[in-house]
């Protein structure tokens, strides 16, 4: 068990001294060699070759060599069907969400280059997955879709999973909501936690001062004491925004009962269709898939490939959290033997 020990904090420090003596000077090098302009590149794919692509190869499974001939035959004749009779394009867009909603970087350039093409298209949806976040991130969010609207294309959210909270305030942008069966959707509310240590302070004789101009500068912070005059504050700045949200949700969807749905609940799909937050019970695979069969529908995806220098963070952090993972586990197997 000792030995093992031992070697586990060798094999650490050894580890250590590579990453301080070898990753300095490779981030010296690569960054040298880096050109000074990220690649960004916008990557389409067309959903409806590929749908049709994966039925095709089942389909010619149990077929005979005539049967495919005349499969193939009739496929080179759909095509130059679809070239003739070409309609207008479907263009998906995918949002995952974080707390930040970092993804709306993304999501804005993908807007850009739809709006910029002026290409005329039957509707854009957007695959949304999101328990919200931040009011200043979301906010961006949906001003974003809302671009979409503006120009007058129909755009569509699908959540098959989570669209609650800030996912919800994009999510309501659309001129139709659907959902998935199960999915959670709503949380129509805001919450604010801070942790307060002034106790734990005044415990270890430790004085926080805290200066600042502006009566309502500062309400509650996470070392000062907290006023009933500043509690109160936080709490009437915490409604005014849930007043912004509600309005919001009211603006691009008109007919729901605001009062009803606006107190922080979720709901699942079905539930949510019967109180009028989602217009459709059907998952985003079914809905794209039924455009596929009349139209071409393309996934648009805005990319910035990373300096090498992230990559090998990423890279030199996941392998840390997995060295350190195997001597837990190593170490609490020999311990019951």
């Amino acid at each position: 068990m000792e030995i093992l020990i031992e070697y586990g904090l060798f094999v650490l420090k050894a580890f250590t001294i590579i990453i301080l003596i070898f990753i300095p000077i490779f981030f010296l090098v690569s960054s040298m060699r880096q050109p000074p302009d990220t690649n960004e590149s916008l990557k389409i794919k067309n959903l409806t070759k590929r749908y049709q692509s994966m039925a095709n190869s089942l389909k010619v499974l149990n077929m005979s060599k005539e049967e495919k001939k005349k499969l193939k035959k009739s496929l080179k004749k759909e095509k130059k069907t679809n070239i003739k009779t070409k309609k207008k394009p479907v263009y998906v867009l995918n949002f995952k969400g974080d707390i930040e909603a970092s993804n709306v970087e993304n999501l804005k350039e993908e807007i850009s280059a739809i709006l910029q093409s002026e290409t005329k298209c039957e509707e854009i949806v957007l695959n949304l997955e999101s328990a919200g976040g931040t009011v200043i991130g979301y906010g961006l969010a949906a001003a974003q879709l809302k671009r979409i609207r503006d120009a007058g294309i129909k755009l569509t959210t699908c959540v098959d999973k989570v669209a609650a909270s800030g996912g919800y305030m994009m999510a309501c942008v659309a001129n139709k909501i659907v959902s998935a069966p199960f999915a959670v959707i709503g949380s129509i509310g805001v919450v604010a936690a801070i942790p307060n240590f002034s106790k734990i302070l005044k415990k270890l004789d430790v004085d926080y001062e805290l200066h600042t101009a502006g009566e309502y500068k500062r309400t509650i912070t996470t070392f000062g004491e907290t006023t009933d005059e500043g509690r109160d504050k936080f709490k009437q700045d915490l409604q005014e925004i849930h007043d912004l949200f509600k309005e919001h949700v009211s603006e691009f969807r008109p007919g729901l009962d605001i009062s009803k749905v606006a107190t922080g609940e979720i709901w699942e799909g079905t539930k949510a269709l019967e109180v009028g937050l989602v217009d459709e019970i059907s998952t985003s695979d079914e809905y794209l898939m039924n455009f596929s069969k009349k139209h071409e529908v393309y996934e648009i995806k805005f990319e910035t490939k990373k300096k090498i220098q992230d990559k090998l963070s990423r890279f030199l952090s996941t392998l840390l959290k997995d060295f350190i993972n195997t001597i837990d586990e190593t170490l609490n197997k020999n311990r019951f033997k």
